[in-house]
């Protein structure tokens, strides 16, 4: 067949001639909507809204087909979105900029669908926009919601081959098609060889997400950072934690301060220690930790640190550090020692670093540190005076502190009043170091929740704090948390305990919201499963699990292998299952065979081009005694083989006929 410019015309049942049916559009289109919705939210808002009105504009073309745009408008869309891309995001590399393409293609090639060719590479976008989800968050939702969308285009693909057969049949289809690929899909996830790191960290811009605590601290810091209810860890103790008092998570440690913002010292200024163990020692709490990707060096840990996990290392100021930034989800093993196990002998270089102070700036508490340094006998004394100062100060611990002007500490601790912790741990510091003893501030968490469903204890960005060290002679660096002197209830029962107003807290912070919490402790406690058996499941759990299974030493070549023979056997399987019903015997079959040899044992042999009824006729005539049992027979036999129904009774009727026959 030809046109009419005489070039061939598509085959009637080629993919290209084939139009979709609504029902299959409709599948298509909402496959496409469950992967494109997460990353329109977090599209522009311009493209989202012409991401949006590409869809709402496929919608009208269903009911008025007439509204289809040509391809040289499609094209022309492409063109305006392409170069909006490129002037929001500076580049059209990366992650973001090319999801952010792909969301508008999907739109385009929606409104390109006229015949199941264009619908079929629709549903190639919706996978492929499936896959770049899990670049963004691999939670227990997005799983499932993929797996919808999985569900959703392969109904699809069903239904262009069985377009008449009812939805209900292409969805029992679709399900039977991914559950035959399920049990491969394991193997690849188990025997795959795993590869440190993820693959979507290669993207520059894959780790711009990422939140947690900063190597800096100036006024106001934390208190946004507070403000999430984001988890940093989880950490498990095979039993009872120890108190909330002792629970202070270190993290980086801030040694020089420019008169607003504290600052961490060069990483080539740190050396490194081994930790020492007491195993006898009280307070000593051997734990688990799943921690949050956050994309610095930091690993958090219960002061002080006996024992460290593989790749890390303990530096002379307490700070655990990782060899590479922490980008993925990170289970490690720590032992800590709750109770002070510091030296009493610091390095002098660091002792000089901790006295630092800027030239000039808040020349009122410099005032009041040089009052104590004349009137106190010992630095034990000036810390003595600073935390009666702080108690008596009456000093507000909010998360909405006012902003502080040039002389922080001074506008803080005479003017403003109030603050939150980075506020009281900057104001302390400053004093001693005006007062002539050492200090350093230490960030990390305090505290954490501990969930009663899985009894693991929950650490959330909320729970970030500021505290600070001193140094005194004859006990070393000690702790103090000048926090808890002006709100003790903060070192209690939390921060929702210590903040006055209720309305500055994340919503599952307040209180009378104990419902909600619950719910929210049971799904946290199934999404740590998750993350610890699935996305955990990194090259250390592979071998752990090989060797289970006895592939101790497994390498690439030995796991390619077994991966291999595996996938095999479930292929020979599947072609198995597949074909039952030939490889079954046939009942019907089975009997008429029998039938027809004792027929042949009488000299009345069927000819291979005989069909029943005429092979019947012809006995009949040489048989005439058993002609109305024979035609009995075969009248059975024919009414079930072209019936459109065989019943077992029947069946079993036939045979019964077939074992009591005699020719005679």
């Amino acid at each position: 067949m030809r046109g009419a410019q005489g070039a061939p015309l598509p085959h009637p049942l080629a993919p290209e001639a084939r139009a979709v049916h609504p029902r299959e559009l409709a599948l298509v289109a909402a496959a496409l909507l469950l992967t494109a919705a997460p990353h329109a939210t977090r599209a522009p808002l311009w493209l989202a809204l012409l991401t949006v009105s590409l869809y709402a504009w496929r919608a009208a073309a269903v009911v008025r087909p007439s509204l289809l745009p040509s391809r040289g408008l499609l094209l022309a869309i492409a063109l305006v979105a392409l170069v909006g891309v490129g002037l929001e995001y500076r580049s059209m590399f990366g992650r973001t900029p090319g999801i952010m393409m792909l969301l508008v293609f999907s739109g385009l090639k929606l409104l390109e669908v006229r015949s199941q060719r264009d619908a079929v590479a629709a549903v190639f976008v919706a996978w492929f926009l499936v896959i770049t989800n899990f670049l963004y968050s691999q939670s227990v939702p997005t799983a499932f919601a993929m797996l919808a969308a999985l569900a959703l285009s392969a109904c699809a693909l069903v239904g262009f081959a069985a377009p008449q057969r009812a939805l209900g049949a292409n969805l029992r289809s679709a399900g039977i098609l991914l559950a035959q690929a399920a049990p491969a899909a394991l193997a690849l996830f188990v025997l795959f060889p795993r590869v440190p790191g993820p693959l979507w960290g290669l993207p520059q811009d894959a780790y711009s997400a990422m939140t947690g605590l900063s190597d800096t601290m100036s006024p106001g810091s934390f208190s946004q950072l507070v403000l999430s209810d984001a988890i940093a860890f989880r950490a498990d103790f095979g039993g009872d934690p120890p108190p909330r008092r002792a629970l202070y998570w270190r993290g980086p440690v801030l040694w020089d301060f420019d008169g607003r913002t504290w600052h961490s010292r060069a990483p080539e200024l740190a050396r490194a220690q081994a930790p020492r163990d007491r195993p006898q020692a009280p307070g000593r709490y051997q734990y688990s930790v799943l921690l949050e990707p956050h994309n610095r060096h930091w690993l958090f840990a219960i002061e002080t640190a006996a024992a460290l996990p593989p790749q890390a290392r303990l530096l002379d100021d307490g700070q655990i550090l990782t060899v590479a930034p922490v980008r993925t989800r990170m289970r490690y093993e720590m032992i800590s020692l709750t109770e002070h196990s510091g030296e009493p002998e610091a390095n002098a270089g660091q002792l000089r670093r901790a006295l630092r102070l800027p030239a000039g700036g808040s020349p009122r508490a410099r005032a009041l540190a040089a009052s104590w340094r004349a009137a106190a006998a010992s630095d034990a004394e000036i810390v003595e005076r600073a935390v009666e100062f702080f108690r008596r100060a009456q000093l507000v611990y909010t998360l909405e502190p006012p902003r502080l002007g040039e002389h922080s500490v001074d506008e803080f601790l005479f003017d403003a009043r109030a603050g939150f912790c980075e506020h009281f741990a900057s104001a302390f510091a400053f004093l001693m170091r005006a007062a002539g003893v050492p200090a350093r501030v230490v960030l990390g968490y305090h505290g954490g929740d501990l969930n009663p469903v899985d009894g693991k204890l929950t650490v959330r960005q909320s729970d970030a704090h500021a505290w600070l060290e001193v140094y005194l002679a004859g006990r070393g660096w000690t702790r103090l948390d000048p926090t808890a002197l002006a709100a003790p209830a903060r070192l209690e029962s939390g921060l929702s305990r210590a903040v006055r107003e209720a309305s500055e807290l994340p919503l599952l912070l307040r209180p009378g919201l104990a419902w909600l919490r619950s719910l929210r402790y049971n799904w946290e406690a199934l999404a740590h499963q998750w993350n610890l058996w699935v996305l955990g499941y990194n090259p250390e759990r592979q071998r752990e699990l090989l060797g289970l299974l006895g592939l101790p030493q497994a390498d690439w070549r030995g796991l390619t292998a077994v991966l291999a023979a595996l996938l095999g056997a479930m292929v020979g399987a599947l072609a198995l299952w597949s074909l039952r019903a030939e490889l079954r015997p046939d009942p019907l079959a089975r009997a008429w065979q029998a039938f027809c040899r004792k027929l042949a044992a009488r000299g009345v042999a069927r000819a291979p081009h005989e069909g029943p009824r005429d092979y019947v006729e012809r006995a009949a005539a040489a048989l005439p005694a058993a002609a109305a049992n024979m035609r009995a027979i075969a009248a059975l036999y024919l009414a079930l083989r072209y019936g459109r129904s065989t019943p077992r009774d029947r069946i079993a009727e036939l045979r019964r006929r077939v074992r009591a026959f005699r020719p005679g």
